[in-house]
């Protein structure tokens, strides 16, 4: 079976940071890109940072650009999203999600639609 976990959400102090995990099995990154999604209270699920197959850059929302980073260790297939100087508008449960890559309109499914149980996050101002 394939399958997404995250990890490392929490309680975090505006301005703090924290890296969340995201542990894949049942495939490698070869076969799906991992982005990652979050949904904060009341609002949508937003796309905020996934891969551009054509150049293998990386679309960042607006929102997180500057400040969120994603990285990954293929040796462990898990994915990690570094998030600094946190808002308090960062509150949201986080997913990661395969296969999530850049389109035109931001981040978008290609061959799957597969997401994790998600972490959440909170960060006080």
């Amino acid at each position: 079976d394939v399958q997404l976990v995250e990890s490392g959400g929490g309680l975090v102090q505006a301005g703090g940071s924290l890296r969340l995990s995201c542990a894949a099995s049942g495939f490698t990154f070869d076969d799906y890109a991992i982005g990652w999604l979050r949904q904060a209270p009341g609002k949508e699920r937003e796309g905020i940072l996934c891969i551009n197959i054509n150049n293998s850059s990386i679309y960042y929302a607006d929102s997180v650009k500057g400040r969120f980073t994603i990285s990954s260790d293929n040796a462990k297939n898990t994915v990690y999203l570094q998030m600094n100087s946190l808002k308090p508008e960062d509150t949201a449960v986080y997913y990661c999600a395969a296969d999530l890559v850049a389109g035109p309109k931001g981040c978008r499914y290609r061959h799957i639609e597969l997401w994790g149980q998600g972490t959440l996050v909170t960060v006080s101002s």
